[in-house]
């Protein structure tokens, strides 16, 4: 007859004639469920959705076994209504806790004010070849130029959206219809900065009609840099915070992250004129001496050393809350009068 295995994770029936040391994936230890995160306490894969955490499978093997844990114990009431000491209440079986970040105010935290110091560059041999590839593309693009100084029959029109080529003088005299923003391709969204028509679609997000009206630009302009959105994310490991920016082709030789104990500022040039910069005060407090910036072609990786190993509840800490104002406090203490009334 098949009885029940009752090791986590198991939950299979199982012969007890026929029960090998090998048979039973499961977990020996117990469930952790910690700042949205659910796992096993024996193995590292960590999971947010519950039902990936029930598919997590076993860390160790076995026999399957049939003893049924015990129960933990119902609170016992005494015949006067109150509760029994609570040492004879607790569960029979060995409890796991989870120790919880310590306050944010009861950390040294140290002065936001401390020097900025820049930190170290690492960049990948990735970014070095992109950059090479693109760098010989501008040159030969610029020599063709510089041959001539008419403008070529057949050139397309360098403002984005406008896919005209120029005909002759008479061309000079079209209205031309563009978006005087730049694309963005987000999460599978491509649209213009300067009417946000979103489409998944590569062939409809080409085909927007401009929504700006001027004439042609036959010769591309030095605009300068232009400080441009970028999207970035973070995550965390026990001794690391890393922080993701998704700029392609970034110059190491114009980037820089600036740092202390609890501020890091971002800055950023990509794709030839494009900027980005974002200043955080950080949650927790980090080792500049330990922290790197990974350069990649695609995006930068920004990995903080923590000073301590715990978790962060979030990246940046939240402004101090404003104290409230003397006929706030009173209208406060008024209400509180008229309760006890």
């Amino acid at each position: 007859m098949s009885v029940l295995c009752y090791n986590k994770g198991c939950g299979q029936r199982f012969d007890p004639e026929n029960n090998p040391d090998d048979v039973c994936t499961y977990h020996p230890g117990v469930p952790v469920f910690h700042d949205a995160l659910k796992g096993w306490s024996c193995c590292k894969r960590r999971t947010t959705d519950f039902s990936d955490f029930l598919s997590i499978a076993g860390c160790t093997k076995g026999p399957h076994n049939k003893e049924k844990p015990p129960e933990p114990v119902k609170p016992d009431v005494t015949t006067s209504g109150e509760k029994k000491d609570a040492d004879d209440q607790k569960p029979k079986f060995d409890e796991y806790i989870i120790s919880a970040p310590r306050p944010q105010e009861k950390i040294h935290r140290p002065s936001a004010d401390e020097p900025m110091g820049k930190l170290q560059h690492k960049v990948s041999t990735s970014l070095k070849q992109a950059l090479e590839k693109l760098k010989l593309s501008e040159n030969a693009e610029e020599e063709k130029e510089e041959d001539s100084d008419e403008i070529k029959i057949g050139t397309i029109c360098k403002n984005g959206g406008c896919a005209k080529s120029f005909e002759g003088p008479t061309s000079d005299s079209e209205v031309c219809a563009y978006h005087a923003g730049f694309p963005i391709f987000h999460e599978g969204m491509k649209y213009w900065t300067c009417c946000k028509r979103k489409t998944s679609d590569f062939n409809t997000f080409l085909s927007q009609e401009g929504c700006t009206k001027g004439t042609h630009l036959w010769r591309k302009k030095d605009q300068g840099k232009k400080v441009v959105p970028c999207r970035f994310d973070w995550h965390q490991t026990g001794s690391q915070v890393i922080i993701s920016i998704y700029a392609k082709n970034a110059v190491p030789e114009l980037c820089y992250v600036e740092a202390n104990s609890t501020t890091v500022n971002i800055h950023v040039i990509f794709e030839g004129e494009k900027e980005f910069e974002q200043n955080i005060n950080l949650w927790g407090v980090i080792d500049v001496s330990k922290s790197v910036v990974n350069m990649m072609a695609a995006k930068i990786e920004v990995a903080m050393k923590k000073s301590e190993p715990m978790s962060w509840a979030r990246l940046d800490l939240p402004p101090p809350v404003p104290p409230p104002k003397e006929n706030e406090k009173k209208e406060e203490e008024t209400d509180s009068e008229d309760e006890v009334d």
